[in-house]
């Protein structure tokens, strides 16, 4: 009986040689196996050179037509006698107003978008990138979730502070007037944010308390009467920068400037760059459909389709006289031969 269990298992089972000669373990699944021939290889070059060149020429000439003013002030707006302590200018009680100029040297047409850029600045450390409560920002209720917002989270009391975290806490704090002809020109600042942002992220029923108001103070502080989602300038700021240069919108002003146009700028210089080499700027700038001011991308295609080029050449040449050769049959291929095999054997 034992040996007839045993014959009967043994016959139900497959054999191990059977499941070795599957299509699947021998990987002869059908598959596409394409052959790179030195006509398709000169063809994908020449295509390449035909799509790539137009694109970034097109791409730089819209960039090219984008109109951009920029004006570094960080080091122009510190008195002499503070040439050579920086950064005690900025920690001191000194009136930190300074008056630029803007030369319109190009007709800008509305709406001409207020950027500040920050440079040596980042944004992206894993440390300040996770000091930040998403829950806290969006939920009234969640005011004491600060668990990730070490060190700036609760005061010395114990209360919790809303906004939380490094981000927040080091908000730019520098702010733009501009007249033209003595006549004041608005920045409207909203809208500048992202759409969910303003709707989901921030709640409406989260307002800032003891924001700014511990031992060490940050950057900007923000009203306690205005809740979150109607906050653009922190929402822009809370969108980390994956780059150490990097610019942030400021507002938007949504006159014509003329050539010609002098723009007369009131700052406050307050935010501290200087104790980490940083660099400021104030850019006004245009848009068209590509966007802002952007020649890398154009010079990337333009390189890119440039280079294929040369090779489509070099190719060319080398292929049809200097060593025009006959290609081989694909069907000597091993695996265009084992197909033929199987089917042989299947036909017999």
């Amino acid at each position: 009986m034992a040996s007839s269990s045993t014959t009967m298992s043994s016959n139900n089972v497959p054999s191990s040689s059977s499941n070795a000669d599957s299509t699947f373990l021998q990987q002869e699944l059908p598959a596409c196996r394409p052959v790179l021939t030195a006509k398709l290889a000169i063809s994908v070059f020449w295509l390449i050179t035909v799509v790539f060149i137009p694109i970034g020429a097109a791409i730089l000439s819209a960039s090219r037509d984008v109109v951009e003013i920029v004006d570094r002030y960080d080091a122009k707006c510190v008195p002499e006698i503070f040439k050579d302590d920086k950064v005690a200018f900025i920690k001191s009680s000194w009136d930190k107003t300074c008056i630029r100029t803007l030369n319109v040297t190009k007709s800008m047409k509305q709406p001409i978008f207020v950027y500040y850029e920050l440079d040596n600045f980042y944004q992206n450390h894993r440390r300040y990138v996770k000091s930040r409560s998403d829950k806290q920002l969006r939920d009234p209720k969640s005011e004491k979730d600060v668990d990730a917002c070490h060190p700036i989270a609760v005061l010395e009391n114990g209360e919790a502070i809303v906004p939380c975290g490094l981000i927040a806490w080091s908000m730019f704090n520098d702010t733009y007037s501009f007249s033209r002809n003595n006549l004041q020109l608005s920045v409207n600042k909203k809208g500048i944010a992202w759409k969910i942002d303003r709707e989901e992220r921030f709640g409406k029923d989260v307002y800032p308390k003891n924001f700014q108001k511990g031992s060490l103070i940050g950057g900007a502080h923000l009203n306690e009467s205005i809740p979150l989602s109607e906050q653009e300038d922190l929402m822009v700021w809370m969108r980390t920068a994956a780059l150490p240069r990097f610019r942030k919108l400021y507002g938007k002003i949504e006159v014509d400037l003329k050539t010609g146009d002098v723009i007369n700028v009131t700052l406050q210089n307050n935010y501290n760059t200087y104790s980490f080499n940083g660099k400021k700027k104030l850019v006004l700038s245009t848009t068209n459909w590509l966007g802002g001011k952007h020649d890398f991308l154009g010079y990337v295609y333009l390189i890119v389709g440039g280079l294929c080029f040369f090779l489509a050449i070099f190719f060319t040449y080398a292929y049809f006289f200097i060593k025009p050769r006959r290609f081989g049959n694909p069907a000597d291929l091993s695996w265009n031969r084992k197909a033929r095999m199987r089917s042989l054997r299947q036909i017999l």
